[in-house]
């Protein structure tokens, strides 16, 4: 059996999970190190686990390095399961929730809660789902010519995806005055999280999560074709609506902790599918391990590099995203 078989055996699969969780709890622990004050490892285990609230140390790691290395573990991996699923569905490699469109519907409705209503703020993930989940619904349908191609799919979603960040910045322009503490929010980043955003997206990524791991086997029928999935037995349309919807919940879920922060969910399940293979009940859970790994790390890497000054998480990831999307068009062969 060659190195590759062995590694894409179900034992070599479960060992790759185990070592990406072990990568991702050592990148957790080096995020958590850096900042105005340098905590070693040990020193942070220490603290964390007596939960002393009048040690300064605690304070410092708990109300802010913890929950900013939290939602980037979370942001991460719910844009990698989105991409994956998206990839899945629209059975295209381009796919992923900034590049189809998906972060900019549920962006733009979080800025519309943001700016124009603020005395409703408590909706905003619920408007960010329905924002999402419209804009997937629509590009999918724009894109449909007996049969959505990947060129198409792509074009509709830019053609979409710069209608509603247009809508987004007028809406900023109207509002110039509030602004100011959302600007971040346009590029992504974790800067000055805290626990309520945890608070506010926390319950709809719990439950998403699982739910799309659930339907990772009904996934991986559907990747076989329309005719062969029914052929076995399965509901196409409801199955493929509910795999959209819970791409969409996840970005929206993204969104609403770190803006709009894109390539995680098109580089994340490309490197996975790379190593593993194909199988969406191990590709979904190693995608969402490896872009918590990605956003985590990337985040650390913008704090550390201009130290005292920072980089946002969201232009570490545009300068390594399109050098990607790149290859993927360089290396497919798509006709419309």
């Amino acid at each position: 059996m060659s190195l590759k078989d062995s590694i894409r055996s179900t034992a070599g699969r479960t060992i790759s999970l185990l070592i990406l969780g072990a990568v991702l709890i050592l990148v957790m622990l080096l995020s958590m190190q850096f900042g105005s004050v340098k905590i070693p490892t040990r020193e942070i285990i220490q603290t964390l686990w007596e939960r002393d609230d009048n040690n300064i140390t605690f304070q410092i790691l708990f109300n802010v390095r913890l929950p900013r290395v939290i939602l980037g573990v979370l942001t991460g991996g719910c844009l990698a399961v989105a991409g994956t699923i998206l990839q899945g569905v629209m059975r295209n490699p381009l796919a992923a929730p900034g590049i189809i469109g998906v972060s900019a519907g549920a962006g733009l409705a979080a800025i519309v809660v943001t700016l124009a209503l603020p005395y409703f703020a408590h909706l905003m993930m619920p408007a960010a789902f329905c924002g999402a989940l419209g804009t997937a619904i629509l590009v999918y349908l724009l894109a449909w010519k007996k049969g959505a191609s990947p060129v198409r799919l792509v074009l509709a979603g830019v053609a979409v995806s710069t209608m509603l960040s247009a809508m987004s910045s007028a809406i900023m322009l109207w509002n110039a005055e509030r602004v100011a503490g959302i600007l971040d929010f346009t590029v992504g980043s974790l800067s000055a999280r805290s626990w309520r955003q945890f608070e506010l997206a926390g319950p709809y990524i719990a439950f998403g999560l699982p739910f799309a791991f659930l339907l990772s086997g009904r996934l991986n029928i559907l990747t076989l074709g329309d005719e062969i999935a029914i052929g076995l037995g399965l509901a196409v349309e409801r199955t493929r609506f509910l795999l959209i919807a819970a791409a969409a919940l996840l970005a929206a879920s993204a969104v609403c902790i770190a803006g709009l922060l894109g390539f995680v969910g098109l580089i994340a399940p490309h490197i996975v599918r790379i190593i593993l293979g194909s199988d969406n009940r191990f590709l979904l859970p190693a995608s969402a391990l490896f872009g918590a790994i990605l956003v985590s790390g990337c985040d650390t890497l913008g704090r550390v590099l201009f130290d005292p000054s920072e980089i946002p998480v969201g232009i570490i990831m545009a300068m390594l995203g399109p050098p990607f999307f790149l290859y993927l068009l360089r290396k497919h062969s798509y006709e419309i």
